[in-house]
């Protein structure tokens, strides 16, 4: 059966450019004012390749792929990058101490409101520093997105943020005793393994609906998004921090407290911004929690993919670093007070 193409998507129209011209405006400005604070704090901004080996190694992160096709004619599979993690941690292990790059990335099977097949991803590392460094950074960067469009408060879906207030540091555990009443470390062991059973009959108790099928980290993400990220962002931003290390593929270990990871994400109006790590430098370790990230997605979606061999090869010279990813368009949707992501894209994909 021959699917429909796709839709009308009348974005140039003189008329709907018009109304959509002023979040691009604000979009260009606010990208040139970190393209220069960046650049005075030293970084270095590079550009990686968007077709890689590997689209990165998580289970609900979903690739475009391709083919490279050889002057022998031979074909091989590659991807469209997820993140350009991969090739910006190869950079660090090259030697540069702090980078920053603007990364047209895509992920397949996305797309809303804050969703877009592809979508521009401001990603930087500090090498030989901590990922508190990052939440500092966090900080200017919603406050300069704000003082560039003109704005005073960031506004999304009823919900109201500052975004010049010094954020929240909340870590995941204090996040769902909160706001779902529910003791999350207690369902992890000494050494992070998850224990499903507990998870449920804290669910159970706290009257939160759950599947039969549902693991470890079906039963995490139900907590997650239904009950607590709604909450962050609320008046100030939230740094949600302290993830438990299954849900951490490429970040070290906390070191006082090993049930969880050197992760945090950014939230401001119940919208997820950056996600941030204190960066995995464990070659063996990275392998293992790829295996099973790859084993957990062929048994869920029935497809996995390659791991990037280079990138490991790397890890083994790369030096402790600390690196986060920010959703860009995002950012400039709230600043400007666009309510879909299209609004604040020169030219968005077309939709199926």
């Amino acid at each position: 059966m021959t699917q429909p193409g796709p839709k009308p998507s009348p974005w140039w129209n003189p008329a709907v450019h018009a109304d959509r011209r002023p979040f691009l405006m604000g979009r260009n400005r606010i990208q040139a004012a970190f393209r220069a604070r960046l650049s005075a704090l030293d970084f270095i901004e590079v550009d990686t390749a968007a077709l890689q080996v590997s689209p990165g190694n998580e289970t609900h992160l979903h690739a475009f792929a391709t083919e490279i096709i050889g002057n022998d004619g031979i074909g091989h599979k590659a991807y469209l990058h997820t993140s350009p993690e991969f090739a910006a941690k190869k950079l660090l292990a090259a030697g540069e101490p702090r980078i920053a790059c603007f990364a047209h990335v895509w992920r397949n099977r996305e797309r809303g409101p804050l969703h877009h097949p592809e979508f521009t991803m401001l990603e930087w590392y500090r090498a030989g520093e901590g990922y508190e460094e990052l939440m500092r950074d966090c900080g200017w960067m919603l406050a300069l997105a704000a003082e560039t469009a003109g704005t005073a408060r960031f506004r999304f879906r009823g919900m109201e943020c500052d975004p010049f207030a010094e954020p929240e540091r909340l870590s995941v555990a204090d996040a769902f005793d909160r706001f779902a009443g529910i003791d999350l470390l207690a369902s992890l062991s000494a050494d992070g393994e998850t224990d499903r059973d507990h998870l449920a009959g804290e669910l159970k108790r706290a009257g939160i609906r759950m599947a039969e099928d549902d693991s470890w980290a079906d039963l995490y993400s139900r907590v997650l998004v239904e009950k607590i990220e709604p909450h962050l962002g609320q008046g100030r931003p939230t740094l949600l921090d302290a993830y438990p290390v299954s849900e951490a593929a490429l970040a070290r270990r906390s070191a006082s407290e090993p049930r969880t990871a050197e992760r945090f994400e950014l939230y401001a109006c119940g919208v997820e911004l950056a996600n941030a790590f204190g960066e995995l430098t464990d070659p063996a370790e990275q392998r293992q929690r790829f295996v099973h990230e790859m084993a957990e997605k062929q048994r869920i979606y029935g497809e996995s993919y390659p791991i990037d061999e280079d990138f490991l090869d790397a890890l083994a010279v790369m030096p402790e670093a600390s690196g986060a990813a920010l959703g860009f368009d995002r950012l400039v949707m709230l600043a400007t007070g666009a309510t879909r992501i299209e609004q604040v894209m020169w030219a968005p994909v077309a939709e199926f």
